[in-house]
């Protein structure tokens, strides 16, 4: 589903990425680990195509990202990846329930599994509330939905329950590994929160060496 072959990545003179070479497969929920400034959110951000390898590629479904212009790589994002990011890039100006429809309506698909999705995190009825009326925690609720509306074929999560109490931090990893094996998606979630990683399916560390793998669960 996603491969990287032998990425590298230099910020100011320093090497973050070393010829770094993964597969992920389709139904495969992923958590990556690692000390800070290894180079997590850069992976993530690589893969995203929201920033350039230098050197290397990121294939998905077996298409090179790099040989795609920038409208073909904009409909692959849009269609294809949902993201949860630490910033929560949650609308002010957009109720709850448009929010999470957004990936629908950018998609022209029916918006009606934004109701089924808010349901899901615990703010059923609140679909006509805006940002603003929510705690920290309830807007990464609406984020993780927004991400999984649209039953994206790859998952892009960064640090995705950092402001989430234990309790619904593991209420919405069970959202997301339900959400990835009904649909046969690839999740891929970084995070330092060892709870966390107990969710996935799989847990990688990411060192100056490459990805080694921790653990595998059936």
């Amino acid at each position: 589903m996603l491969e990287l072959r032998n990425l590298t990545k230099t910020y100011n003179g320093r090497p973050v990425l070393n010829g770094l070479s993964h597969q992920f497969q389709a139904g495969e929920f992923v958590a990556i680990m690692g000390e800070s400034g290894v180079g997590k959110s850069t992976l993530l951000n690589l893969i995203a195509g929201l920033d350039a390898p230098d050197g290397g590629q990121i294939l998905v479904d077996g298409t090179p990202m790099s040989a795609l212009d920038d409208e073909a790589a904009t409909r692959l994002r849009r269609t294809r990846m949902g993201f949860i990011f630490q910033a929560f890039h949650v609308l002010p100006h957009l109720t709850l329930r448009q929010n999470i429809a957004l990936p629908l309506l950018l998609n022209n698909t029916s918006q009606g599994r934004a109701d089924d999705m808010l349901a899901a995190i615990g703010l059923a009825g609140r679909g006509d509330d805006f940002p603003r009326q929510l705690s920290g925690g309830e807007m990464q609720r609406v984020a993780i939905a927004r991400a999984l509306v649209h039953r994206p074929a790859l998952v892009l999560a960064d640090e995705p329950t950092g402001n989430l109490d234990p309790e619904t931090a593991d209420s919405v990893l069970s959202l997301l590994r339900a959400e990835v094996k009904a649909n046969g998606a690839c999740a891929i979630m970084v995070t330092h929160s060892h709870a966390a990683a107990a969710k996935a399916d799989k847990t990688l560390v990411l060192t100056s060496l490459g990805l080694t793998n921790a653990r595998n669960v059936n």
